[in-house]
């Protein structure tokens, strides 16, 4: 990590958004310079899920700009959004794979579609895609075949064949099982040591503590705290971060003492 190139790849500027007549976002900025991880955190309905999604204009901003590699999104400009979003990859909760379709199919679809790329030559790429994500193996496996862990490994390949400049992670790990956990944890890792740009929400705070470049605290919509790891997360820092992070500890062993 300590050969990050200082240089935007994504800036958010003033991005507010209201649904249902509440204020979800309020005037939220930030950056991310190459090669970084940025992990935001925050209790649930802070906003960090619609944050990344405005990001990707899967939910349009009422208000601000988006800029990537210091060009401004034209948010209403159907051409620039496709271009856009082959640009900046996104990881959903749940994985949105097509269950109709092969691993190596759901990766090489979008390549057909997008790129105009042909069957062959598509899944040529999806295959090289599933091996970096150790799943060659699983390729002609459908959706209802694969565990949860190797689903979100799936939904990691189709987004790297696309070549992104940066990668979103909506709660990669959330809808997982407990022992699935690190094998994504474990691709993310990977990526983020090859110098991926990636902005991940999660409360996988022990993986954020280890890799993440800055940690972004949310809360009513708004970032109000932001810094290195170690310094928000250090023993007696005083930080809301510090505080959020010692209570979801607190309650994870909570849950694992009832389960045992």
């Amino acid at each position: 990590m300590s050969d990050i190139h200082k240089e935007a790849v994504l800036r958010l500027e003033g991005i507010s958004k209201n649904l249902g007549g509440r204020l979800i976002l309020n005037s939220v900025s930030l950056s991310i310079n190459k090669g970084e991880l940025k992990v935001i955190i925050g209790p649930s309905g802070a906003g960090k899920s619609t944050l990344l999604q405005c990001v990707n204009c899967l939910i349009m901003p009422d208000s601000g700009n988006i800029y990537l590699e210091g060009a401004r999104l034209d948010q209403a400009g159907k051409g620039a959004l496709r271009v856009f979003r082959q640009q900046v990859g996104m990881i959903f909760q749940d994985f949105n794979l097509f269950d109709h379709l092969s691993a190596i199919d759901n990766v090489a679809i979008a390549l057909q579609k997008v790129r105009g790329m042909s069957k062959s030559d598509s899944r040529r790429r999806a295959l090289v895609e599933l091996e970096r994500v150790g799943l060659e193996s699983r390729a002609a496996l459908y959706p209802a075949e694969l565990s949860g862990g190797q689903k979100q490994r799936v939904a990691f390949a189709r987004a790297l064949a696309m070549d992104p400049n940066v990668i979103l992670l909506d709660e990669p790990t959330s809808a997982l099982d407990p022992e699935l956990v690190g094998e994504v944890l474990s691709v993310i890792r990977d990526l983020a040591r090859g110098g991926m740009t990636m902005l991940m929400a999660t409360h996988q705070m022990d993986f954020a503590r280890a890799l993440a470049n800055e940690i972004l605290f949310m809360e009513k919509g708004q970032i109000i705290e932001s810094g290195e790891p170690e310094k928000l997360l250090e023993p007696g820092a005083g930080t809301r971060t510090y505080d959020f992070c010692s209570r979801l500890a607190m309650e994870v062993k909570g849950r694992e003492e009832k389960a045992g």
